[in-house]
């Protein structure tokens, strides 16, 4: 999946599968996602992990809702899709998780098409916003994790 939208790294002293968890377990996102404020799953495959999901997501000027459909390659890759709505035309993104010598290197990718009207540069500013606050809330939880071992 090639995202043109922003693209921004983090590194952290979790290993790559400690990262994966976190960002695996979507239903929990409203615990350390800023700005996600309810997830519902709506359908997870056999191994149990999350095909579709459902978001609301407290917006700059709305709350926004927004379903989105994941892939997984555990424990390097995880993406999204959106499933056009009322509120989002399309969205798509990933996470890859690096092994570095000591940790992980995080790298997010998202590209955001609202179904309203809003200038670009707001939207550009807006993906930024998501992305800095997921990695920061990401890496953060992945440490939490490790140290509550």
């Amino acid at each position: 999946m090639t995202v043109e939208g922003t693209v921004r790294t983090s590194e952290t002293s979790a290993p790559p599968e400690a990262v994966f968890a976190v960002a695996a377990d979507i239903a929990a996102y409203p615990e350390w996602a800023s700005g996600v404020a309810a997830v519902e799953v709506l359908e997870r495959d056999d191994a149990g992990w999350v095909r579709r999901a459902r978001f609301e997501i407290d917006g700059f000027i709305k709350r926004i809702s927004y379903e989105l459909v994941y892939e997984y390659d555990a424990p390097h890759r995880i993406s999204w899709r959106a499933v056009p709505g009322d509120d989002i035309r399309e969205m798509e993104g990933y996470y890859e998780f690096r092994t570095r010598d000591e940790g992980t290197e995080i790298v997010y990718a998202l590209r955001v098409q609202p179904a309203f009207v809003i200038p670009g540069f707001l939207r550009h500013q807006a993906e930024r916003q998501i992305v800095h606050s997921a990695l920061r809330g990401l890496r953060r939880r992945a440490e939490e994790s490790l140290e509550a071992r």
